[in-house]
């Protein structure tokens, strides 16, 4: 299995929109995929219309009392597609573990010699703490969705040292697959010029795909409902479709789906 944290210590900038649809994308392709919420706030579990009542096991049970990942998996309407919900007893994970001794390794212990998915996303939360760590530690690469506007840069290169820094001290083989610039907006200059810098530093490491502000993306979430089912024709959609393609063309040859 290829699992795949998506990432970024900044708010607001499309994570979890982002792992909803590109989970939906790549099962709609035939693989079979699993969705990890890790983020507290559950918005990954709720969008794929999951409600809170309905939450019987969590992440947070696969991280504190360490069930296994196969009590946890809830199915999904997406045919192929899994999802390990989040609930709020997450907010208290990170103080709950940090006694710990393998605080950080929690996930990748559960996620290691998982078969029945091809490929797993990883919904972490808007933060560099515990649960971002795990989800870091337990990756083999990262994608990180980056919304066109000037203060994400700046957080950006605070997110390539701190994967540096997981690189040296707990899981030496994770990578980037990629950089997805989100909320793009054609008529506002300043996300060309966002999106040109970007490209400038760091290269092919930025995907060609690029998501658009789309009202659909916006909306789909209340119907609990990935863009790609709430839409499928919608710009945002379609995105999401090409993101996925692109992906796929970028994972290894030997692991990919059948």
């Amino acid at each position: 299995m290829i699992t795949i944290a998506i990432a970024n210590q900044k708010g607001g900038v499309g994570k979890t929109t982002t792992a909803i649809n590109i989970a939906t994308a790549m099962a709609a392709t035939g693989w079979k995929t699993l969705l990890i919420d890790l983020d507290p706030q559950g918005n990954a579990s709720t969008g794929m219309g999951v409600d809170s009542n309905s939450r019987e096991r969590s992440s947070y049970d696969i991280l504190v009392d360490q069930l296994p990942l196969a009590d946890c998996l809830q199915p999904t309407s997406i045919p192929n597609l899994d999802l390990i919900p989040a609930t709020v007893d997450l907010s208290g994970a990170e103080v709950e573990l940090v006694s710990v001794d393998d605080r950080t390794a929690r996930l990748s212990g559960a996620l290691s010699g998982h078969v029945g998915h091809d490929i797993c996303f990883i919904d972490c939360p808007p933060s560099l703490g515990l649960l971002t760590l795990n989800a870091l530690g337990a990756a083999d690469t990262l994608l990180v969705p980056l919304q066109c506007e000037f203060f994400a840069l700046e957080g950006l290169s605070q997110l390539l040292l701190t994967v540096e820094r997981v690189q040296q001290r707990f899981n030496a083989d994770l990578g980037i697959v990629g950089i997805v610039l989100t909320m793009f907006d054609r008529r506002n200059r300043l996300t060309d010029q966002v999106a040109d810098d970007v490209r400038d530093c760091l290269g092919n490491l930025v995907f060609e795909s690029v998501i658009p502000r789309n009202v659909r993306l916006s909306e789909a979430p209340s119907h609990g409902l990935p863009a790609l089912v709430y839409d499928h024709a919608c710009p945002g959609s379609r995105a999401y479709i090409a993101l996925a393609r692109e992906l796929i063309g970028r994972l290894p040859e030997q692991r990919k789906a059948a």
